[in-house]
C-alpha cells in the first residue's frame, strides 16, 4: 500500500501528511482491542517499570508469564491447561508438530489445502497451497493434504498420523467455515487413530468469530491449541497450549525439548493479559452481532457474488482479482484500509478491531459499496 503511518489510535490509522485511515483490517486480525488500547499501553508501561527480558525463556520464574498462563487455562476446557509461550504464530505452530511428534512418536503431519499456518519451514510445510512452497522444496517429508470439510477424505488419517493441524475458520482460504459436523468428524477419527488434533486458532481466537475461541461455538476440543495475533493486543506473542502431561514430553528425551530465548516476553505477556482483560470488561463479545448484522445488511450488492464468514472476520467475494484491486484503491483514496485474501484474491477481507464504532463501521461499508458500484 505504501502508507507511511505515523500514528495509530482506537480504530484509525494516520499518514505522515495527517490523514486519517479506518483500519477495517486490524493488521490482519491483530489490534482486536483497537490500536493503542490505553489499558494495553498502561500494562506495558507499568511493566517497563520493572524489567523487559532477563533470560531464556523458562530459566525464572516471571510473574507476566504465570499470570497470562493461569488466565488462559481459565477461559479454556479443563485438559488445555498448560502453555508455552512463542514469539509468533508461525513459531508456536513449529512447537505445536513437535509436541505431536514427541507425544505419538509418529511423523506423519496432516493439514488442509488453503489452510495458513505460518512461513517457517515446519508451518510452510504443512500449508495447504504449492504455490507459496515450490521455491523451498525440499520441505519436511512425510505431510499430506486433505479437502477441508471434506468427512471423506478422513479415512486418510491413519495409525501413521501423528497430528491433524486444521484451522476451525480457514483464514487465508476467504474467510471459510467449517461445515456442520465436520469438526466433530474429524474429531472422532482423531480419537479411532490415535492422532493428535490441532487447532489453530492463530487468527480466529479471542473474539474474531464472535466466541472467544472459534471451537467453542462447534464443542469440539482439540489436543493442541495455537493461538497468536489477537492475543498481543499489538505486541508479538504466541502460544501452543496441551494439557500437562503432554507438555512434560519436552521435558525430557531430550532435556530441553523445545527453547525460545524470548518466548514468553514480560512486556508482551503484560500485554496480553491487559487485551484479555479489555475484552471481558468491556463486554466486546457481546457487541460483534450488532456489528456483524451491519456488515450483512451492507453487502448485499448485484457485483457481491457472495459474503462468507462469521462475526467480524467476514470475505466479500466478487468476480475476480482485478476487481478486488479496484476497490481497494478507491476505498484507500477514501480512507479506509481493506485487503484480499492469500488463497482467495477475488475477496475482500473485513476484519476491523472488535470495539469499532458502529457508525464508523457503517460509514466504512457505504465507501466499500460505493467503490463496488463503480466497478
Amino acid at each position: 500500500m505504501g502508507l507511511e503511518i505515523v500514528r495509530a489510535e482506537g480504530s484509525f490509522l494516520f499518514d505522515k501528511k495527517k490523514k486519517k485511515y479506518v483500519d477495517l483490517i486490524s493488521g490482519i486480525s491483530v489490534s482486536s482491542v483497537g490500536h493503542c488500547h490505553p489499558a494495553v499501553v498502561s500494562a506495558i508501561r507499568e511493566q517497563l517499570k520493572s524489567y523487559m527480558h532477563l533470560m531464556v525463556y523458562g530459566e525464572y520464574i516471571q510473574g507476566p508469564q504465570v499470570r497470562l498462563a493461569e488466565k488462559l487455562a481459565s477461559l479454556l476446557p479443563k485438559k488445555l491447561n498448560c502453555t508455552y509461550f512463542t514469539n509468533s504464530g508461525t513459531e508456536a505452530i513449529e512447537g505445536a508438530l513437535k509436541l505431536a511428534k514427541r507425544i505419538t512418536g509418529r511423523s506423519e503431519l496432516v493439514s488442509f489445502r488453503n489452510g495458513y499456518h505460518g512461513s517457517t519451514h515446519g508451518a510452510l510445510s504443512i500449508m495447504g497451497a504449492e504455490t507459496f512452497k515450490s521455491a523451498f522444496r525440499p520441505l519436511l517429508p512425510d505431510t499430506r493434504l486433505l479437502n477441508f470439510n471434506a468427512v471423506k477424505d478422513l479415512a486418510q488419517i491413519t495409525s501413521r498420523t501423528a497430528c491433524v493441524v486444521v484451522e476451525p475458520m480457514q483464514g487465508e482460504a476467504g474467510a471459510l467455515p467449517s461445515a456442520p459436523g465436520f469438526l466433530a468428524a474429524l474429531r472422532n477419527h482423531c480419537n479411532k487413530t490415535g492422532a493428535l488434533l490441532i487447532f489453530d486458532e492463530i487468527q480466529t481466537g479471542f473474539g474474531r468469530t464472535g466466541s472467544m475461541f472459534a471451537f467453542e461455538q462447534e464443542k469440539v476440543v482439540p489436543d493442541i491449541l495455537v493461538l497468536a495475533k489477537g492475543l498481543g493486543g499489538g505486541m508479538p506473542i504466541g502460544a501452543f497450549i496441551s494439557s500437562r502431561e503432554n507438555m512434560e514430553m519436552l521435558t525430557n528425551n531430550p532435556v530441553l525439548g523445545h527453547l525460545t530465548t524470548f518466548g514468553g516476553n514480560a512486556v508482551c505477556c503484560a500485554a496480553a493479559f491487559a487485551t484479555i482483560e479489555t475484552v471481558e470488561n468491556e463486554k466486546l463479545l457481546r457487541g460483534i452481532k450488532k456489528r456483524e448484522k451491519i456488515i450483512r445488511r451492507y453487502f448485499r450488492h448485484p457485483a457481491i457474488k457472495k459474503l462468507r464468514g462469521r462475526g467480524l472476520l467476514y470475505a466479500v467475494v466478487l468476480d475476480n482479482e482485478k476487481a478486488v484491486q479496484k476497490v481497494i484503491r478507491k476505498c484507500l483514496a477514501a480512507g479506509v484500509i481493506t485487503d484480499w485474501f492469500l488463497f482467495c484474491p477475488e475477496a475482500l477481507r473485513i476484519a476491523p478491531p472488535l470495539n469499532i464504532p458502529e457508525k464508523v463501521l457503517e460509514e466504512s461499508c457505504k465507501i466499500i459499496v460505493k467503490a463496488i458500484d463503480a466497478l
